[in-house]
This record gives C-alpha cells, sequence and structure tokens, in this order.
C-alpha cells in the first residue's frame, strides 16, 4: 500500500507543478489501470411504454429481459490529464492485455516511459505478456497493488461511476451498440476530462 499511495503522492507533485505553466514534457505517465469484465448486454422483451402524467413519472419497463452476450473493457486513466484510453473485447486474455499496452505505446511515443498501477492478474504477469515487454525494455513500469487491494487503484473511481450512470438499467439491441455506447461515454468523458487525485489516508502515510 505504501509504494502504491508514494506513486500517487509523486503524481500529486509532479501535476502541482505542471498547473504551474511548465511546458516541459513528462519522462514519465502514470496509468491507473484495470479490467471491467462481464459487462451485459441486455434487450428488453417488451417495448417500453411511456410515462403516464399523473401516474408514472418514468417510462415502464417489464423486468423480463434477453441476454446478448457480455463484452469485457480494459481501461486506464491518466492521472495527469484525466483522460481515460480504453479497449473492449470479448475477453480479458493476454492477448487482449497486449493489445491495449500497444495501444498505450502509440498514445505516448518514445522516449516516455509509461508506469502502470495495475492488479497482478494473470494475464498481466503471463509468459506472454513478460515476452511482448522483453522486446520494448525500459518501456513499461509496472507497480502492482496488493492482493484484495483494488480499492487503491483509482480507475476503480472511474468504474464505479460508469456502473451507477451510464450502465444502470441498460437496454440494447445488440452487443455492438453496447460496445458503441461505452465507446461514446468515454469519448464524452475526455472532452471535459477530470483529474483523480488519491487522498484517504494520504496524511497518515507521509507525517513526519
Amino acid at each position: 500500500m505504501a509504494h502504491v499511495l508514494h506513486v500517487y503522492k509523486e503524481v500529486e507533485i509532479v501535476n502541482d507543478y505542471l498547473r504551474g505553466g511548465t511546458a516541459r514534457p513528462l519522462g514519465m505517465v502514470t496509468i491507473s489501470y484495470d479490467e471491467k469484465p462481464g459487462i451485459q448486454a441486455l434487450a428488453v422483451t417488451t417495448p417500453d411504454r411511456p410515462p403516464v402524467a399523473g401516474q408514472y413519472p418514468s417510462h415502464l419497463r417489464d423486468n423480463e429481459y434477453k441476454r446478448l452476450g457480455t463484452v469485457s473493457l480494459l481501461a486506464g486513466l491518466d492521472l495527469h490529464s484525466g483522460r481515460v484510453i480504453e479497449t473492449i473485447s470479448d475477453t480479458h486474455k493476454s492477448t487482449d492485455f497486449i493489445a491495449f499496452l500497444k495501444k498505450l505505446e502509440d498514445a505516448y511515443p518514445s522516449p516516455q516511459r509509461i508506469r502502470l498501477i495495475l492488479d497482478n492478474h494473470s494475464a498481466h504477469i503471463s509468459k506472454e505478456t513478460r515476452n511482448y515487454l522483453d522486446t520494448i525494455p525500459q518501456r513499461f513500469v509496472f507497480v502492482f497493488t496488493p492482493t484484495h487491494g483494488s480499492w487503491l487503484n483509482l480507475i476503480e473511481n472511474q468504474f464505479s461511476k460508469m456502473t451507477r450512470t451510464m450502465l444502470r438499467g441498460i437496454r440494447v439491441t445488440s452487443k455492438q451498440e453496447l460496445i458503441d455506447r461505452i465507446h461514446l461515454y468515454f469519448e464524452e468523458i475526455n472532452a471535459e476530462p477530470i483529474v483523480f487525485r488519491w487522498k484517504y489516508k494520504m496524511d497518515e502515510t507521509f507525517v513526519v
């Protein structure tokens, strides 16, 4: 925990420096990363009924639904800009994680190093992932959260907000529509990004 919080403190110091108006590019960017698997594409079985004045303030929907499949969201929150980089796939295997790392490489041109805060999911430490990282030495730095320490990862706040708002009660006509709406959600997030700051236990950890 202390290691992760030290990273957050370093990011806070760097961000305060950047707000001072410096144009110097960062030598290392820090990304909070995780997967959100099993997002369900659900369709209605009967059309929603419109609100009825004086009786039902909202639309009426049958409790039954049809399952159209699931998708996995792989997302990284840039702790300096607040922007989210994401991919969506049917799975979250090593090949999916490597594809996400390649997307990060395109987003942050060398010689910038990319530091990821992430858990120790098998895809993150697999032989396939290690072999890929060996082809680009010194490009990525992994900072692992402790076991059962997902609450330490700031991207979880973004996922929680997404679940409460965009995904709550969502109904679609196809799995592709769900994918398109998730992409649109993050386009809107990135249009007006918010920089997340870690505050819990920070003063306790760094008290002198």
